[in-house]
């Protein structure tokens, strides 16, 4: 099974699903977007990390992170395996502490959030990206290929992304990329 790596490049307020949010999976060298819906406390632990957000304690994907550590499993990528009614589905694949393989059934969203801190990568099949993803109308418009973090962005992928924010009158999540535009202008 060839697997196809993919990065997180957005997460938004769904407009289907309301109370929910859209976390956007781009395939790494494509324009192919894998959209999946979450909730808003997953939504919360990746925005979190990925914007280096310190809570004051253990949020719970932090805790089961740290019990991770401290049992020496180290986790190796997400693989998000299949979509069944509509649902994606993934396995939290790495190494346990005397070197036997593990692979353990997860929700994609706490998939996503774990692999966000552990830094590892993200796949899918190709099935699932035949069934799921959606390609986009204007490549040329497209963002480039990147981990999920504002600083990584160029100034116009960041301006780009804040006016598409404003037009969804998303004024959250604009403020956050009006905020890395001024560092990275700065």
């Amino acid at each position: 099974m060839k697997k196809i790596e993919l990065n997180i490049i957005a997460l938004a307020n769904s407009e289907s699903n309301p109370g929910n949010f859209a976390l956007i999976l781009e395939e790494q060298d494509s324009f192919r977007r894998l959209p999946v819906i979450i909730g808003p406390f997953e939504a919360q632990a990746i925005a979190i990390y990925l914007e280096r957000l310190q809570p004051p304690r253990p949020m719970t994907h932090d805790l089961f992170k740290n019990t991770l550590d401290a049992s020496g499993v180290e986790l190796t990528e997400v693989l998000i395996s299949d979509v069944i009614d509509g649902v994606f589905h993934a396995r939290v694949i790495g190494t346990k502490a005397d070197g036997s393989p593990l692979s353990v059934d997860a929700r994609t969203s706490d998939a996503i959030a774990l692999a966000v801190r552990f830094a590892c990568p993200i796949y899918t099949t190709e099935a699932v990206m035949q069934s799921a993803s959606i390609m986009l109308d204007n490549p040329s418009k497209a963002f480039s290929n990147k981990r999920g973090q504002l600083s990584d962005y160029t100034l116009e992928e960041l301006e780009r992304l804040l006016q598409q924010l404003l037009n969804k009158e998303d004024f959250e999540s604009a403020a956050r990329i009006r905020d890395a535009i001024a560092k990275k202008k700065g």
